[in-house]
């Protein structure tokens, strides 16, 4: 997933939980503004009376707006021509045509984004072969998003220059067709073009540099036009945070009841938006209300179209005005291949509405944006498939049903039903035993379709239904067993069909997964088969009764791991990766073949994979005790807590795992997803670094990989971040954030007492400089640690979260100096090495009293008892 979607996704998940977590101003300080400041100068909170709402069918709304007083300042100000046919709406430049409008109390709000169009004028001579150009925004609360810049041009290279992060000699990716500006070709006229890092989640702000270099054939041509289609992104940016923002009430954007203020990560300033539940735009007075936008009648127009080629389109979905429930159901269809897709911006194409439950299949999305991502308020992507499900509206089914003129379940014989995933709202279904549109009244709605409802037969009528006496019974028992006798030799010749193109099937992913060259690896090492084991599908369907949902562990994040038992009695996890690109399965083989050798006892063992599945699955040692996250954030009352002297061993031995990956496996590994939640912990709570599935592989004279950016906020080094060059540094700054997390208890995102989400890191740097060590740590660490550890492990975080990565300590160093501290403590606490844990002579500090590392604590448990314990479980 592209970064900027992940900024998305992050912020509008704050936006849902505004309550605990956004800045609020009460509405009398905002509608009033009694007893606040004087207004900044040039800035308006209201736009005046009578401003244009709309330039031809183009929304505008206010921090926008068009003509005197009618925007918040004068970087807001657009300019609407009405002498075309269709009126065209420009940036205050009146050049920069605006394409598109996200909605500023929608999560495009949150990062407010804006698609632009221009043209640029080349003019070329022999004398003059290089045309210079830039791009500017309207005001520095505008950045370009290069991750989604298009240039269209013909005969010539394009460079970005003047950015240390761009190869100067590399041409920009361009096409010559307008019609393929989505295509992101890597090549541009015989040359390889810049498509890869740092375009997908790099922001600049203006002006964006451009060079134009004709080609030789062509530097005749005089005169030539360059297309640009662009996105900005926007935030108010008079104050730099929320804290600050709410505080200045005369000045304050979010002025609208029910919204909240959320800080922007890519540039200094604040977004509104409105809280779950409400739309509309939070920067006017009364802008965010309920939701009630449906229209039901629309789906009496019996002048619809309702197919696109061989999909049907059903109500509330709609592919004109007035033939959808509301604006956001309304689909684009291509007159040209028949194709179906949303109006909003995305690049998905429907091939299935699904409205029983209440879900869109879709096709052409790549791996990066399976990841769960928010489109609007009424869409969200699912995690394991290629849908995106929906809801009617943001309202629970009891606020829906007080407003009967826009409540959707209309049907006679339909139910509402609530959503319980992340998007909120309600949807509509038939009853049981009925089936039909429940959005529909009449012959198209919930009718009696489905057996068994009668003793007779079933007849429908408009909205219900009536049955009658069965007749002829001896002929329909006659015809009845002759039918099923027919489906039965129907049923035995297709399943055994279908096992042989199963069979077939799975050859042939084995074949694709390169399991012939694994195969040959693992038999060229001395122990390779006495470590690692190419699965069958069929011996991991039993170990997991057929991947039953009650053996799911979790969802990690880079794909589904299941518990199972394999028939030589050992408990195992199975994960099954998300969907991985063709060109990625030869490293994915080498990363099998080389963690199979790699021994080290606190590093997740790998049994082996299985080769007949489009998506190979990778087999682990069970790990029982669950992650380090798990434990140090846990809620007090689970009675469970883990002591100081077990974070120093925990972390010594993580760090331990890490520098051997770096530097002491036959090839170097770097992990890329250092954090609490993949250090799990066994039976001993001894730790194993687990989760290697966005780990790289480096060969031992490379110091650095460069790789699309990825990994987890909070945890991410901002170098990686900032440049795309992987190096071991990079973990360790990620390791710095683990170690703050043992130190003050606290999660790498936590909300402050200001209510706005901060990093862990920030925080602890910039507490550092105003007191004591020993004020920030949490009241357990200061209860058990001595000073001197407490300063030890606060100094060799802050040395490894150094912005500059050369700055930092290694991961011998680091587990060097951790191994010292819990051997001094272990010394003078008489800490016992078989269990890690003090003498009783030693008072707990836990907190509860319980420590995890105990022998006696309620979580530990051994590998037979755990097998005892899923002998249960289905088979």
């Amino acid at each position: 997933m592209a970064v900027h979607t992940v900024l998305q996704l992050l912020l509008l998940l704050s936006c849902i939980s505004s309550t605990a977590t956004t800045a609020k101003t009460p509405l009398a300080a905002r509608a009033s503004g009694s007893g606040a400041p004087r207004h900044q100068q040039g800035i308006r909170r209201f736009p005046s009376a009578n401003c244009p709402n709309k330039c031809g069918d183009m929304d505008i709304m206010f921090p926008f707006g068009i003509g005197p007083g009618c925007s918040r300042q004068t970087g807001f100000d657009l300019f609407c021509d009405n002498t075309t046919y269709h009126p065209m709406l420009y940036l205050s430049d009146r050049v920069t045509e605006v394409m598109f409008m996200g909605d500023t109390g929608g999560p495009t709000g949150i990062i407010g984004g804006i698609l632009i169009d221009l043209s640029i004028a080349i003019s070329t001579s022999p004398s003059a072969e290089v045309h210079n150009a830039s791009l500017k925004t309207p005001s520095s609360n505008f950045v370009f998003a290069l991750s989604d810049l298009y240039i269209t041009v013909c005969n010539f290279y394009t460079y970005l220059i003047g950015n240390s992060n761009i190869s100067p000699e590399i041409p920009f990716c361009t096409s010559c067709d307008a019609d393929e500006s989505d295509s992101e070709p890597d090549m541009v006229y015989g040359k390889k073009c810049n498509d890869g890092p740092p375009f997908e989640a790099y922001m600049v702000a203006n002006p964006v540099q451009l060079k134009f270099v004709p080609l030789e054939e062509s530097r005749q041509v005089q005169r030539q036009t360059a297309t640009v289609e662009a996105k900005l992104y926007w935030n108010i940016n008079d104050q730099h945070t929320c804290a600050t923002a709410s505080a200045d009430e005369a000045n304050f954007a979010c002025v609208s009841k029910h919204s909240s203020c959320v800080d922007t990560m890519y540039m200094p300033g604040y977004s509104c938006c409105c809280d779950a539940g409400y739309t509309g735009n939070p920067y006017v007075l009364g802008g965010c209300s309920r939701d009630n936008g449906y229209n039901p009648s629309a789906g009496r127009n019996v002048t619809c179209t309702r197919s696109c080629g061989q999909i049907k389109v059903p109500f509330p979905f709609g592919l004109e005005d007035g033939c959808s429930g509301k604006t956001e159901f309304i689909l684009s269809c291509d007159p040209l291949d028949s194709t179906l897709n949303l109006e909003f911006e995305t690049k998905e194409r429907i091939t299935n509405i699904n409205i029983t439950e209440g879900f869109l299949d879709t096709e052409g999305v790549s791996g990066d944006q399976l990841e769960p991502s928010f489109y609007n308020q009424y869409y969200i992507s699912d995690r394991d498939s290629m849908r995106l499900r929906w809801v009617i509206a943001n309202l629970t089914c009891q606020e829906a049903h007080q407003n009967i003129s826009t409540y959707a379940c209309v049907s006679h014989n339909s139910r509402c039903l609530h959503s319980d995933s992340t998007v909120m709202g309600y949807r509509c279904k038939c009853n049981d035993g009925y089936a039909g549109n429940p959005y529909v009244t009449g012959p198209n709605g919930c009718e009696c379709k489905v057996p068994g409802l009668c003793k007779g037969v079933c007849h429908n009528t408009v909205g219900s239904y009536f049955c009658t006496n069965c007749s002829g019974i001896a002929i329909g028992l006659g015809i009845g067993f002759g039918l099923l006798l027919l489906c039965l030799s129907a049923m035995f010749i297709f399943r055994r069909w279908r096992r042989d193109i199963q069979k077939k099937l799975r050859r042939k992913w084995f074949t694709e997964n390169h399991g012939l060259l694994l195969e040959k690896l693992i038999a060229s090492s001395e122990d390779g088969n006495e470590r690692t084991k190419i699965f069958s599908l069929g011996e991991l369907e039993q170990a997991t009764n057929n991947f039953d949902h009650t053996r799911i562990l979790g969802h990690g994040g880079h794909g589904m791991v299941y518990k199972g038992i394999l028939c030589d009695k050992r408990v195992v996890a199975i994960k099954k990766p998300k969907v991985i690109k063709q060109g990625e399965i030869d490293q994915f083989i080498n990363e099998v073949a080389i963690l199979s050798q790699i021994n080290h006892r606190n590093i997740v063992k790998l049994y082996g994979c299985c080769l007949e599945t489009e998506v190979p699955l990778l087999v682990y040692d069970f790990v029982p005790n669950g992650s380090l996250f798990d434990i140090i954030h846990s809620d007090p009352s689970n009675n469970v807590s883990l002591s100081w002297d077990g974070c120093l061993r925990i972390a010594a031995q993580a760090a331990g795992a890490l520098y051997y990956l770096h530097s002491a496996a036959s090839i170097s590994v770097f992990h890329r997803d250092v954090k609490s939640s993949n250090i799990l912990l066994d039976a001993n709570y001894t730790a194993k670094v687990a989760d290697f599935g966005a780990s790289r592989l480096v060969h031992i004279d490379q110091t650095h990989v460069t790789t699309h950016v990825q990994g987890t906020f909070g945890y991410l080094d901002p170098e990686y971040f900032r440049t795309g060059q992987l190096n071991e540094k990079s973990d360790v700054y990620s390791f710095g954030v683990l170690l703050l997390e043992l130190l003050l208890r606290r999660k790498p995102v936590f909300t402050n007492e200001s209510g706005s989400a901060q990093s862990l890191s920030s925080y602890f740097l910039g507490e550092m400089q105003a007191r004591p060590i020993s004020e920030i740590v949490a009241a357990q660490v200061r209860d058990e640690a001595t000073e001197e550890e407490i300063i030890s492990v606060a100094s060799l975080a802050e040395m490894c979260l150094r912005i500059q990565g050369e700055e930092r300590p290694t991961m011998k160093e680091v587990e060097m100096t951790l191994q010292l501290l819990h051997t001094k403590r272990s010394m003078s606490s008489h800490v016992t090495p078989e269990n890690g844990r003090a003498e009783p002579s030693v008072p707990s500090h836990s907190g509860n009293g319980v420590d995890p590392a105990s022998a006696d604590s309620q979580r530990c448990y051994s590998l037979e008892q755990e097998f005892l314990s899923s002998a249960s479980l289905p088979r």
